[in-house]
């Protein structure tokens, strides 16, 4: 849920060694609240708390502040380290406050910079803050470890808050699933594993989820920043959760879509993606098969090019090479056939459950050509 930066990484980064892994905003808000009620109930200020993470034990995180607010209320701050992911949130400073109060119950809410719900759809219930149900759970396990038998007798008030939240969570997609005001406080294992595929394959699913749950019916998975913008133009009565960057994922989105039972999904990309697409390949990353040339000749001859443009074609260096040759002896259509093969293959690909169109658009923002896929074909 949230704190996905807008900005599709290449798997070729994800499957880098010897990254340094890191630690969820959860994991952060737990120790920062483990620190704020050890300071609470000692009178002294904590430096340092090991506490057990749902995926390691023993974890020691520097407590970067401990201030004593009055008699009855300490902060406590600790400095997220995502290790080597790019996460927007590495380096913010994620806050606890613990503070008594008379009525024997103990109370988890989100301060300045943490998000609050707006939209169904989420692991959070409307109109509750932006704290996901693990890190629930990691905060009042600490702070029942931490307060004891007090909690019998007083009541405990944890705020989690992140200075410059509001600002961080405008570079994430926090605003399109309705989490607005701050970011997200995530985490199921409390680390952060670098690049990792499984959890963006996990925010496209939760990003679609919202958006059907919003009732979009009608989903677009882009390719990149600048194909979601050129769709967005396209489409400007969709709302802008109906778009989601899928990067390389295009045969995830296009199962989750089927599982969600959307009606009709888009799909807008650019010539050398289209080209996998249009034979039926949907890991569309580089490592997982260059562009077929011989399948780009098959395409042009089939629009009629002459058979040396054909040659030509199979000694492309791109498939924007591709197109470049095919215009300069007057012979158009790649796009569109290509369109049309993709919106078929991806229909397949989907079980028939929903209709597939395709746009292709230029680098600059030409819509080059189309396709689609619906019962009549």
């Amino acid at each position: 849920m949230g704190n996905r930066a807008k900005k599709v990484h290449s798997d070729a980064a994800w499957r880098k060694e010897n990254l340094r892994e890191g630690y969820t905003t959860g994991a952060c808000a737990t120790a920062a609240t483990t620190a704020a009620i050890r300071a609470l109930v000692s009178g002294r200020p904590v430096s340092r708390v090991t506490i057990d993470l749902p995926a390691r034990k023993n974890v020691t995180f520097r407590i970067e502040r401990c201030e004593f607010l009055a008699q009855n209320c300490v902060r406590c701050g600790v400095i997220k380290n995502a290790g080597d992911d790019p996460d927007v949130t590495h380096g913010a400073e994620i806050q606890a406050t613990a503070e008594w109060f008379p009525s024997p119950e103990l109370i988890i809410t989100g301060g300045a910079g943490v998000g609050k719900v707006t939209k169904p759809g989420l692991p959070v219930p409307v109109g509750e803050s932006a704290i996901n149900p693990v890190p629930r759970r990691m905060i009042a396990a600490a702070a029942r470890a931490e307060a004891g038998h007090r909690l019998a007798t007083q009541g405990l008030k944890i705020t989690i808050s992140v200075p410059n939240g509001e600002k961080i969570a405008a570079e994430t997609y926090n605003p399109r699933l309705g989490i607005l005001g701050g970011i997200s406080i995530l985490g199921t294992t409390g680390i952060v594993k670098p690049y990792s595929v499984s959890a963006y394959r996990a925010s496209i699913y939760v990003e679609l989820k919202v958006a059907v749950a919003n009732g979009a019916a009608h989903v677009v998975f882009t390719t990149g920043n600048r194909s979601e913008m050129y769709a967005q133009a396209q489409y400007p009565h969709l709302p802008e959760m109906a778009f989601l960057q899928v990067g390389d994922h295009l045969d995830y989105a296009l199962k989750q879509a089927r599982r969600l039972k959307v009606s009709r999904v888009t799909l807008s990309t650019m010539v050398g993606k289209l080209s996998k697409m249009a034979q039926g390949r949907f890991r569309t990353h580089v490592s997982d098969g260059t562009i077929d040339h011989d399948f780009l000749a098959t395409v042009a001859a089939d629009i009629g090019a002459p058979a040396e443009v054909v040659a030509q074609v199979r000694q492309a260096n791109t498939a924007r090479h591709t197109q470049i040759i095919l215009r300069k002896v007057g012979i158009s259509g790649l796009e569109a056939e290509l369109a049309q093969r993709a919106a078929a293959h991806a229909r397949h690909f989907a079980g028939e459950a929903y209709a597939v169109n395709v746009l292709c658009f230029s680098i600059h923002g030409e819509l080059l050509g189309t396709g689609e896929a619906t019962n009549g074909n």
